[in-house]
């Protein structure tokens, strides 16, 4: 496929795109991040009083390890989110 192809291709995706519902998923994803290592900790408190305390801590870190995740993703949906709008103002209707 040319390079030319490729560049429409992105091109009107980016025209399709919905700039305030990126951000909305970006904002989606930063609190979801904040609720992983809530829940994280939350997990751990509960789970480390029970029988089975190594269980819970090693779901308490599962749940952790989501939050980078999340926040990537968060960024991600944001910085696209500017891409579009530019590529918006840049390209003819």
């Amino acid at each position: 496929m040319p390079i030319q192809q490729i560049s429409k291709l992105t091109s009107d995706s980016l025209k399709k795109a919905d700039p305030q519902a990126l951000r909305t998923l970006s904002d989606g994803c930063f609190l979801a991040g904040f609720a992983s290592i809530a829940a994280s900790i939350a997990i751990w408190a509960v789970k480390s009083k029970q029988s089975d305390a190594a269980h819970g801590e090693r779901f308490g870190i599962f749940v952790g390890l989501w939050a980078p995740t999340f926040f990537i993703l968060s960024n991600r949906f944001e910085r696209y989110a500017d891409r579009v709008e530019q590529e918006k103002a840049r390209l003819p209707e």
